[in-house]
């Protein structure tokens, strides 16, 4: 027993003689909590997986609500991705490389708020200006144009939710650009758009892919302000989660199956998201 002890210690020793945690034996005590808090978080996805996969829930896949579901969670998240990466990439860029203009902080804070602000929150906040009688909605009313309770307000809600993780992640790649870069292009004759172009939409470009999946991701699973702000209406604002939660009292196979479907959805998005973050894109 000594002589196996000191074999492992003296394995876990490098070459220049420092501790190496990496070649040697964790503690039981380390991987014994370690070990339930992951099966924990893994028995639950197992189950659901493995009841997924049984005639039953197959089948529900193909029901009318569980496509509209889908087609719609399709739709509503596209068009949410493309107006974050619309407004959300000059915000990027403006916090980023513009540090010291006046109110900074504020706009930080106010950009990161709907990441830590409860859902049901968010979903009151913005009836309160987009709604019949809100700030925004009241003067839209009265010329016949209704948002609340609409698809437009799904992808309203998903695009509060959602932007900041966008914004987030390609703020830290437009960060990452050594400016110098953009100074020896601009020195060669190419104007601001071209070196923007060419030498920090590259660079950052792995930081844009990564923001992209983030805000799909939190747009696809969003369920307390769709709810409150848009309802939960059949083939009009009831995404995968709502029709989830719905199917949990009617059809528990439909619910099981479409929380496959969000699961490995998530599941591919963090693979995505993992091989870009170790530079393998």
């Amino acid at each position: 027993m000594i002589g196996s002890g000191s074999a492992a210690f003296e394995k876990a020793i490098g070459s220049n003689g420092t501790w190496n945690p990496r070649r040697s034996w964790p503690p039981a005590l380390l991987v014994g909590a370690s070990l339930v808090l992951v099966t924990f978080l893994a028995l639950p996805l197992g189950v659901l997986l493995l009841r997924a996969v049984q005639p039953g829930a197959i089948s529900s896949l193909a029901l009318p609500a569980a496509v509209e579901a889908l087609r719609l969670t399709v739709g509503t998240t596209a068009i949410s991705v493309a107006l974050i990466v619309l407004f959300g990439t000059p915000l990027a860029y403006l916090l980023a490389r513009y540090e010291d203009f006046r109110g900074r902080w504020l706009v930080d804070a106010i950009v990161d708020l709907p990441m830590v602000l409860p859902p049901v929150v968010a979903g009151v906040a913005l009836l309160l200006v987009f709604g019949r009688r809100g700030l925004i909605g009241a003067p839209l009313a009265d010329v016949g144009v209704t948002v609340v309770f609409s698809t437009a307000a799904v992808v309203l809600a998903q695009v509060f939710i959602a932007s900041p993780f966008y914004v987030r992640a390609l703020k830290v790649g437009f960060a990452s650009v050594p400016r110098e870069l953009e100074a020896a292009a601009l020195t060669d004759g190419a104007t601001r758009f071209q070196a923007f172009v060419r030498i920090t939409v590259p660079i950052a470009f792995p930081s844009f892919v990564e923001g992209v999946v983030l805000s799909w991701a939190r747009a696809l699973g969003e369920f307390g302000a769709t709810i409150v702000f848009a309802g939960s209406l059949a083939g009009r604002t009831q995404t995968m989660p709502l029709a989830i939660f719905g199917a949990l009292e009617r059809n528990l196979d439909a619910a099981i199956a479409l929380s496959a479907v969000l699961t490995a959805v998530a599941a591919a998005m963090f693979l995505v998201v993992r091989t870009v973050s170790r530079g393998r894109f």
